[in-house]
């Protein structure tokens, strides 16, 4: 698809796909190169538009997984299949998949941080011959907050896959205690090689990053998203700017040799 980077173009609903209360993922009409890690500014004329990260990638079509958190994504829950939305995108740099491929790849998500690394967990889910083995350690506030069970019962089958939640009722049989718990006991065979991703609330980042370094992971070797600080997507408003960085354009995805230096 061509478009004006400055001109939203609008783009049917095709599905909506409900994971909690406050949480949805929209597929929408798309046509146009996109890559995991990548966003979207969604718009509603009247209301606004937000930056929302692409959270799946199919045939002619781009999933957002959205969070109802203000007036432009209230007015979006509000639009079902067969509406139109307005996008301008996509924008940033994403996740290259060829950086990951005939390596060990760990990947490490938090909340709603699941949403722009789904597309590089489903990829190598579906073609574990294309690295050297797979884990997603992944976390919720609880059993009710997870997103995507779908797609976490179909990794499960393929990906070393390890849920946790913060808490949960009594009863829960799963895993509790946040992702860093789990990173020291992770059977890494090749440290000097393998690729690591880390999405996710500021803190729980700069923690599990703490965690792969003790563990003797190259900086060079972990990557981490700064999605949280996407705004206009074109660098013209600057509230994205650290430093001489703008996120919206060298990012969101740094190399953490990169990143650890973007602090407000």
């Amino acid at each position: 698809m061509t478009n004006n980077d400055y001109i939203p173009f609008p783009s049917k609903i095709l599905e909506v796909i409900e994971h909690t209360d406050i949480e949805y993922t929209f597929r929408m009409e798309f046509k146009g190169d996109v890559k995991p890690g990548q966003f979207f500014e969604v718009s509603i004329p009247r209301f606004g538009e937000a930056p929302i990260s692409v959270s799946g990638i199919g045939e002619n079509f781009v999933d957002l997984t959205i969070r109802r958190v203000g007036k432009v994504t209230n007015e979006i829950f509000k639009n079902y299949v067969g509406d139109k939305l307005f996008m301008r995108g996509p924008y940033g740099n994403g996740f290259d998949i060829d950086i990951y491929k005939d390596k060990e790849l760990v990947v490490v998500a938090g909340g709603t941080g699941l949403s722009p690394v789904r597309g590089v967990v489903d990829y190598f889910a579906k073609n574990t011959n294309e690295t050297k083995g797979t884990t997603l350690i992944t976390g919720f506030k609880s059993p009710k907050d997870m997103l995507f069970k779908d797609d976490l019962k179909r990794w499960n089958d393929s990906i070393n896959l390890i849920v946790t939640v913060d808490s949960a009722e009594e009863g829960y049989t799963g895993n509790t205690g946040l992702v860093t718990k789990f990173i020291p006991d992770l059977d890494i065979k090749d440290k000097e090689n393998v690729q690591i991703i880390v999405v996710g609330p500021p803190m729980m980042m700069k923690f599990t990053v703490m965690e792969f370094l003790k563990l003797g992971i190259k900086e060079e070797n972990i990557w981490i998203s700064q999605e949280r600080k996407m705004c206009c997507g074109l660098g013209k408003c600057g509230h994205c700017k650290i430093d001489d960085t703008y996120i919206c354009l060298d990012g969101p995805v740094f190399n953490y040799t990169k990143g650890k230096l973007l602090r407000d």
